[in-house]
């Protein structure tokens, strides 16, 4: 299982059609892409343009199946209102969280 990292910087007063579209988008990549595992959305207290969103794969080589021409075509909304900062891939060793 691995964890993918994604940080956005938000076009300004597009915060709230950002959130709306990605809940759209990882539904989607969720049923649709093998091993997608779906995501979740964190907004930075201090600075409410930047978004940071964490996604769960079955593994890296699904991920990176999806990263090519595929994500760029779902995430084409999230593009079209932000800034992908970085995107970066970790393995879960254990997730604790209720």
């Amino acid at each position: 299982m691995i964890r993918v990292i994604y940080r956005w910087r938000v076009q300004q007063g597009q915060q709230e059609r950002f959130k709306a579209i990605w809940a759209k988008t990882t539904t989607r990549i969720e049923a649709t892409t093998p091993g997608a595992r779906g995501s979740m959305l964190l907004q930075n207290q201090q600075d409410a343009s930047e978004f940071v969103t964490i996604a769960r794969w079955d593994g890296v080589e699904h991920w990176q199946a999806f990263w090519g021409e595929a994500s760029k075509t779902a995430m084409r909304e999230m593009h079209a209102l932000a800034e992908r900062l970085s995107a970066d891939a970790f393995e879960e060793i254990e997730d604790c969280t209720v």
